[in-house]
C-alpha cells in the first residue's frame, strides 16, 4: 500500500503564479500610467464606468489570488452542517 492518497485535491500552485502575475502587473500598470488613467476617468459620460470595471477587475484578480494563496496553504472555509429536522 503506498501513502498516496487519492482523495487529496492537489494545489492550486499554477493558478497562484499566473494569478499573482496578473495582480502584480495590473497594480505597476495602473500606477505607472496613473495620468493617463486620471484623465479618461475624468471625461464622464460613457468613461464613467471605467473606475467601476476597473475595480471589479482589479477584485477579481486579487480574490483569485487570495484564494488560491490560502489553499496552497492549505486553510479552507468550514464546511456547514446540515440541520437534522
Amino acid at each position: 500500500m503506498s501513502g498516496y492518497n487519492e482523495n487529496a485535491k492537489k494545489k492550486p500552485y499554477g493558478k497562484l503564479i499566473i494569478a499573482g502575475i496578473v495582480s502584480i502587473g495590473l497594480y505597476a500598470v495602473l500606477l505607472m500610467k496613473q495620468d493617463v488613467v486620471n484623465s479618461y476617468f475624468a471625461l464622464g459620460g460613457f468613461y464613467a464606468f471605467l473606475p467601476i470595471i476597473t475595480a471589479f477587475l482589479f477584485s477579481f484578480v486579487h480574490g483569485s489570488f487570495t484564494g488560491n494563496f490560502w489553499t496552497v496553504l492549505g486553510i479552507e472555509a468550514a464546511k456547514k452542517k446540515k440541520e437534522v429536522k
